[in-house]
């Protein structure tokens, strides 16, 4: 099994929207996900409630199949429709993948 794991700053405007809109969409988006794309076994988004100088603001926590399946996910149409929206949204990006 294979983690990914993807933490975003947003900006306070994008998309024509707060920062707030902007981590609520962009968790509808990627959790709409979940059921679409083989491979895909699990699909958590979670907005930061904290608010700290050392927050992210919003979350990804997927599990994939194997290696395979990320990489299908990372060349999805449903998953990279997506991507552009966050990368307007987004200030900076964290991620992390590893295999259990």
């Amino acid at each position: 099994m294979v983690k990914h794991i993807v933490c975003w700053r947003l900006k306070d405007e994008a998309n024509g929207m707060n920062k707030e809109a902007n981590a609520r969409s962009i968790k509808e988006s990627l959790e709409a996900l979940h059921g679409q794309i083989h491979g895909l076994i699990k699909i958590e988004v979670g907005i930061d409630f904290l608010h700290s100088p050392e927050s992210m603001d919003i979350v990804l926590y997927s599990e994939f199949e194997n290696k395979a399946a990320l990489d299908f996910y990372q060349q999805h149409p449903l998953h990279k429709a997506i991507m552009p929206f966050i990368g307007e949204a987004r200030s900076e990006r964290r991620v992390v993948d590893y295999e259990v």
